[in-house]
């Protein structure tokens, strides 16, 4: 028992101070500041091209910034970039870890409990019997599925169901549950209310919702955030005459198993640490986040 309790999700309080980075044409984000307590909803919300997934990845270790700094988990930003990385998760982020059209829903889930077991389990648990070790995957499976409320007796071919046939919703609750196997401190989401109706966007807000109140921090991309959420808001600003650098190269270390290493810069707002309102710079450009972004195949 106490070694499942120190499995459960346990929040990474997230703080930023000036974080910014900045491509060959502008900013893609800069003097982004905020600080989130460990179970926080959190959301950058603007439009798209404003920066919002750079900040996103930067937030989770995998872009580094250029100015400023960060904490999450308190581990620094950008020093310990790989640390992040392992605590935090990607639920869907397009270009960088999406879901594959031709797996199953079943095949994705066993594919991502075995990487899970193989990368971050302990010497005990590799020695166990076979069966003792299916039963661990399974019943970690099932705890990922139901905390990301995926009925999988509800989908057209129960859990054999390809994820071609998957409605934006289910495919959403498959992600995170994908990135809850893991049981992150951190879970980053991008474009939460792309293409839902108003009642899937409300059913998708419920869903990280749950999952903050469970204990896990969660960032959310979005064109529109809830009130009720910590909003950081970017928005596309004029272009800065003097943004001529190179964008900063992506860290070394990144390339790990949990993903591709994305060279984007991130974004612009920075909201109030105390109310959660945001606020923003003039010096961010939508070329700066549009460079970033098409380095890492998203443009």
């Amino acid at each position: 028992m106490g070694a499942e309790a120190e499995e459960r999700p346990h929040g990474a309080a997230v703080v930023a101070d000036g974080l910014g980075l900045k491509g060959p044409r502008g900013w893609a984000f800069r003097e982004v500041s905020f600080r989130a307590e460990p179970g926080s909803l959190v959301t950058i919300e603007g439009p798209s091209g404003s920066g919002r997934t750079c900040l996103l990845l930067a937030l989770t270790g995998r872009m580094k910034a250029q100015e400023g700094s960060a904490e999450v988990g308190g581990l620094p930003l950008p020093r310990k970039m790989a640390a992040v990385r392992r605590i935090s998760a990607l639920g869907q982020v397009p270009g960088v870890s999406e879901l594959d059209p031709a797996f199953t829903v079943a095949e994705h889930l066993r594919e991502r409990a075995l990487l899970q077991r193989r990368y971050d389990g302990s010497v005990r648990a590799l020695l166990r019997r076979p069966a003792e070790r299916a039963a661990a995957t399974r019943a970690r499976i099932e705890e990922a599925v139901a905390a990301a409320g995926l009925d999988l007796s509800a989908l057209p071919k129960g859990e054999r169901t390809s994820v071609r046939d998957l409605e934006r919703l289910e495919a959403l609750r498959l992600s995170t549950a994908l990135a809850l196997i893991g049981r992150p401190r951190l879970l980053a989401v991008d474009d939460t209310d792309l293409k839902l109706s108003d009642a899937d966007r409300a059913e998708a807000w419920a869903l990280l919702r749950a999952v903050a109140a469970a204990g896990t921090t969660v960032l959310a991309v979005c064109s529109e955030a809830p009130e009720d959420t910590l909003r950081i808001t970017t928005l596309a600003a004029t272009t800065d005459p003097d943004a001529t650098e190179a964008a900063a190269e992506p860290d070394a270390e990144a390339a790990e198993p949990d993903g591709t290493e994305p060279k984007t810069p991130a974004e612009k707002p920075a909201p109030d640490a105390d109310t959660g309102t945001s606020t923003s710079t003039d010096h961010t450009t939508e070329e700066g986040a549009a460079d970033a972004l098409a380095e890492t195949g998203r443009a």
